[in-house]
C-alpha cells in the first residue's frame, strides 16, 4: 500500500451540507494525498475544498458514505465501507451509501490497477475514527466527565461512570460545533479490535443484482430521451467517405444523421469517428446503421496484420533492443555457462469482453451537461468531453453507474463523448449503444507481445545468467503520438519485480509501433510476462532434471539485496520479496498434492507471480484427451495480499482470476487483416464457459505486511500454470497462446 497522508477537515457549512444532500449534521472530508504523487498533485495536502474522503452524519445518526471509486463487480464500495464502519464503531445497516459523481474534491476516482482499498485504507479508517472521536469528545462535555470515561460502540456512546448508552444522533449537533481533532490523537484501532475489516460481509449491491434493481450504464433512461448507435472506421484513424442518408432517413424510427469527429493527434480516449443514427428506440437505430451502408477510406494503418505483424515483432527481438535493466556481466556468464536454454513465448491481442459493452447518456440543457455513464474513472469522462463540447470539465456532471465488468476498457470514455456530441446536437437526452459487435471491432486491445528468454546454467544446474528481451507495441503511444520504447517505460517492470536469485539479468525492449488501439486489460502487461516467467521456470526443471517446485524455491532465494529492490511501490528487501512469493507457492503445491500419483493425461502445473503489490500462485490440474481436448476440473490458488478487507470479495477475485486467465490461454485472440479486426462476437472470441471453469480452492494469507490489490494480481499466474500442466500430462511444450488447436494436430 502506498504511504498515505490524512488531514480531516470539518465542513459543516450550509452549503457544503445543502450539496451533499443533508438537511442537517456534519460533515468531514479526509484530504489523501500518497506520497509518491505529492508531486503531481500540485495543492496542499490538506486543502479542506479538496477532499478525497466524505463522511457526513445526520442529527439522527444515519451515517452517509461518500465512496468516490466506481463498483464495477469487484467490490471496492463494499470494502471501502468495511473500513470506515470499523474505526467510526457504526452500526452496519444505518450507514447510506452514496455514488458520488465527478469531481475533483473527491480525490481521483480513477479506479483500476486494484487500488481502490489498499491506496486508500488510511484514509477511510481515520475518517471514521476522526468521527468517532468527535463524537465521544461531545458525549464527555454533555455528561461532564473526562472523554476516557465515554466508549463508542455498535452507534451508540456510553458512560462507563453511569452506565447511560445513547445514541449517535443525541451527539451530532454538538460534534459538528467541535475542532477537528489532531491526528495524534486519534487512534485507530487495532486488528483484534476490528468488527467489519477482515470479515465476509453481503456485498451491498447483493441484493439489486439479484433482483433487477441496479442501474447499470445500459440501464439508464431519461425523460424524452433517444438512442444512437454509430457505423466507425473499421481501421484505426480511418476517415469517413460516404454514405447513404436518405436510405437512413427512411427507416422508420430514425430521425437524424450525425457526422462525429475526425480523430486528430494523438488517439488517448478519443472517438473514432464515423457517422451515428439518432432513432427512437435501439432497433432502429441499428437498421438505420445498415441502411447507411457507410464507406471509409481506411487510413495509415489498413496494411496490418497480425500474422506479418508478429514476424516484425521477432525481427525486432533479433535486433536486440534497448536496455531497460541489467544487473552483473550476462553476455560473460552466458559464454561461461555449462548448458543454455532459450525459448519464444507469444501472446495475441487481447478483448476484455466485459458482459455489459459500453453504454453512455448525455443530457444538453442548453448549455448545461449531465452525462450518466459506464465508466471507471467519471473524471477522465469529463477531460475528454469537455473540449468537443466547449465546457470546462469541472462544468460537466458525470455519473458513473454500475458497471457489466469493465478489466480496464471503461477507464476509455471515447463512447461518453460521442453521447455528448450527440446530445448537443439534436438538443435532447442521447444514449449512445454500443453492440457486442461495436465492442469487439473497435476496442483498446492488450498488446500483442513476443518474448525471448535466455537463460544459462552452472554445472549444478543453477541458474547464473537470464537474459530476457520483448516487443509489443507499448500503451504510452496512445498519449503522445510516437512510437514509445516500451524500455523506458513501466511495461517491463513485471519481470523487474520478480524476486529472481539470478546473479547476471538483462532485460531488453524492441520498439514496436501500434497499429490499433492498444489499451490496459487486467493485469496490464503481467500477462505475458507470467506467462513467460513461468514456462521458463518449467522448461528449466526440464533440462536439469528436478521437480519444477524445487526449481521455483530455489530460483526465490535471497541472493540479491535489499538495495536492488526495483519496486518503488514495496518498500520491502528482496528476501521478504522471496520469502512471501515462495510462501504462496508452497501453499499450493500443498494444497493441490503436488508431486502425487495422478491418472494417465494427467498433470499439474504450477506458477507464482508478484504484481500489484501481492503475492500470488496458482495449481492447476489439466487433463488432455487422446483427441487433444484441454480440460482443467480443478485449481488452486494463494494470495498475500497483506491483509484482505473482504475475504469473500478477494475469494471471488482470485475465482474469477482462474477463469479470465484460462480464456486468455485456452481461446483469447484477436486478429487483424488489412487494419481491420476479424472478431465480432462470442463465436470469434470465445471466453471461458462455465463447463470448462475448474472448482477453484483459495487460500489467503493473513499478515501484517503492506496491503496489496486482489482484482488483477490472480491473473499472471494461470497461463503458465496451464502450459505448465499440460507439459506434465503430455508432455507438450506451449510457448504460444492461445493453446486453440495445438494439441490436436
Amino acid at each position: 500500500m502506498a504511504t498515505t497522508n490524512c488531514a480531516v477537515t470539518n465542513i459543516s457549512r450550509r452549503d457544503v451540507i445543502k450539496t451533499l444532500g443533508l438537511a442537517t449534521g456534519f460533515v468531514l472530508s479526509s484530504s489523501v494525498v500518497p506520497k509518491s504523487l505529492r508531486a503531481l498533485a500540485g495543492r496542499a495536502v490538506a486543502d479542506p475544498f479538496s477532499p478525497s474522503v466524505y463522511l457526513a452524519i445526520d442529527e439522527d445518526g444515519t451515517v452517509h458514505a461518500y465512496l468516490h471509486r466506481v463498483e464495477m463487480g469487484q467490490g471496492a464500495r463494499t470494502g471501502m465501507t468495511q473500513m470506515l464502519a470499523d474505526d467510526l464503531e457504526a452500526d452496519w445497516d444505518r450507514i447510506h451509501l452514496m455514488e458520488t459523481f465527478g469531481d475533483v474534491k473527491f480525490g481521483s476516482q480513477n479506479t483500476d490497477g486494484s487500488t481502490s482499498i489498499r491506496m486508500f485504507y488510511d484514509a477511510y479508517r481515520t475518517a471514521g475514527a476522526t468521527a468517532r472521536h468527535m463524537l465521544e469528545d461531545a458525549a464527555a462535555a454533555h455528561w461532564r466527565v473526562d472523554r476516557g470515561q465515554v466508549e463508542a460502540r455498535n452507534h451508540r456512546i456510553t458512560n462507563k461512570v453511569s452506565g447511560e448508552s445513547l445514541d449517535y444522533g443525541a451527539f451530532v449537533a454538538a460534534a459538528a460545533l467541535l475542532e477537528v481533532p489532531d491526528p495524534a490523537w486519534v487512534t485507530l484501532k487495532t486488528r483484534a479490535q476490528h468488527r467489519y475489516i477482515g470479515t465476509s460481509v453481503q456485498n451491498l449491491y447483493a441484493v439489486d443484482f439479484a433482483t433487477g434493481r441496479a442501474i447499470f450504464g445500459q440501464d439508464v433512461r431519461r425523460e424524452g430521451m433517444v438512442y444512437a448507435v454509430a457505423a466507425r472506421p473499421p481501421v484505426v484513424r480511418g476517415t469517413l467517405a460516404g454514405y447513404d442518408r436518405a436510405a437512413a432517413l427512411a427507416v422508420a424510427g430514425v430521425l437524424d444523421i450525425v457526422e462525429l469527429p475526425v480523430m486528430e493527434g494523438a488517439w488517448g480516449f478519443q472517438p473514432l469517428g464515423g457517422v451515428a443514427v439518432v432513432a427512437t428506440n435501439t432497433w432502429a437505430a441499428i437498421r438505420g446503421r445498415e441502411a447507411l451502408a457507410a464507406r471509409f477510406h481506411a487510413g495509415p494503418n489498413a496494411s496490418h496484420d497480425t500474422t506479418e505483424y508478429e514476424a516484425s515483432l521477432w525481427r525486432a527481438i533479433d535486433g536486440g533492443g534497448e536496455e531497460t535493466y541489467s544487473r552483473g556481466d550476462v553476455e560473460g556468464a552466458l559464454a561461461s555457462s555449462t548448458r543454455r536454454i532459450s525459448a519464444d513465448y507469444f501472446v495475441p491481442y487481447q478483448h476484455h469482453a466485459p458482459m455489459e459493452p459500453p453504454a453512455a447518456t448525455a443530457d444538453w440543457n442548453a448549455g448545461d451537461l449531465k452525462i450518466w455513464t459506464s465508466c471507471q474513472d467519471p473524471q477522465a469522462v469529463q477531460n475528454t468531453v469537455g473540449p468537443y463540447v466547449g465546457l470546462e470539465p469541472a462544468d460537466i456532471y458525470v455519473e458513473a453507474t454500475l458497471l457489466g465488468g469493465a478489466f480496464g476498457r471503461k477507464s476509455k470514455p471515447d463512447f461518453a463523448v460521442e453521447a455528448a456530441v450527440l446530445s448537443k446536437h439534436v438538443g435532447r437526452p442521447v444514449k449512445m449503444i454500443w453492440t457486442r459487435e461495436d465492442d469487439m471491432r473497435h476496442g483498446f486491445y492488450h498488446a500483442i507481445s513476443a518474448q525471448r528468454i535466455e537463460v544459462g546454467l552452472d554445472p549444478a544446474g543453477r541458474i547464473q545468467a537470464w537474459d530476457h528481451r520483448a516487443a509489443y507495441p507499448s500503451l504510452m503511444e496512445a498519449y503522445t503520438g510516437q512510437v514509445v520504447d516500451a524500455a523506458t517505460s513501466f511495461e517491463v517492470a513485471p519481470v523487474m519485480e520478480q524476486p529472481l536469485a539470478v546473479p547476471h539479468m538483462r532485460i531488453r525492449s524492441a520498439e514496436a509501433k501500434a497499429h490499433v488501439r492498444v489499451g490496459w486489460l487486467r493485469s496490464v502487461t503481467s500477462i505475458q510476462h507470467g506467462f513467460a516467467v513461468g514456462s521458463m521456470v518449467d522448461e528449466i526443471a526440464e533440462v536439469t532434471g528436478r521437480r519444477p517446485d524445487q526449481v521455483w524455491y530455489d530460483l526465490f532465494g535471497s541472493v540479491l539485496s535489499g538495495a536492488d529492490l526495483t519496486d518503488p511501490d514495496r518498500p520491502e528487501p528482496r528476501p521478504v520479496v522471496a520469502e512471501r512469493l515462495s510462501a504462496v507457492l508452497r501453499r499450493v503445491a500443498d494444497m493441490s498434492g503436488y508431486g502425487r500419483v495422478l491418472p494417465n493425461r494427467t498433470g499439474i502445473g504450477l506458477a507464482a507471480f508478484t504484481s500489484f503489490g501481492s503475492f500470488t500462485a496458482a495449481a492447476l490440474e489439466v487433463e488432455v484427451s487422446e483427441s487433444g481436448e484441454v480440460r482443467v476440473p480443478r485449481a488452486w490458488t494463494a494470495i498475500d495480499c497483506g491483509l484482505a478487507v473482504s475475504p469473500d470479495r478477494v475469494t471471488a477475485q482470485m475465482e474469477g482470476a482462474v477463469v479470465f486467465g484460462l480464456t486468455i490461454a485456452l481461446h483469447g485472440q484477436i486478429t487483424v487483416k488489412n487494419g481491420s479486426v476479424e472478431q465480432d462476437n462470442f463465436d470469434g472470441y470465445e471466453i471461458c464457459r462455465i463447463d470448462e471453469a475448474p472448482v477453484v480452492e483459495v487460500a489467503i494469507f493473513e499478515n501484517d505486511h503492506p496491503l496489496g490489490g486482489a482484482g488483477e494480481p490472480g491473473v499472471p499466474p494461470v497461463a503458465a500454470a496451464l502450459s505448465n500442466g499440460i507439459f506434465a500430462a503430455v508432455g507438450k511444450r506451449i510457448r504460444r497462446l492461445p493453446i486453440g488447436d495445438q494439441l490436436k494436430a
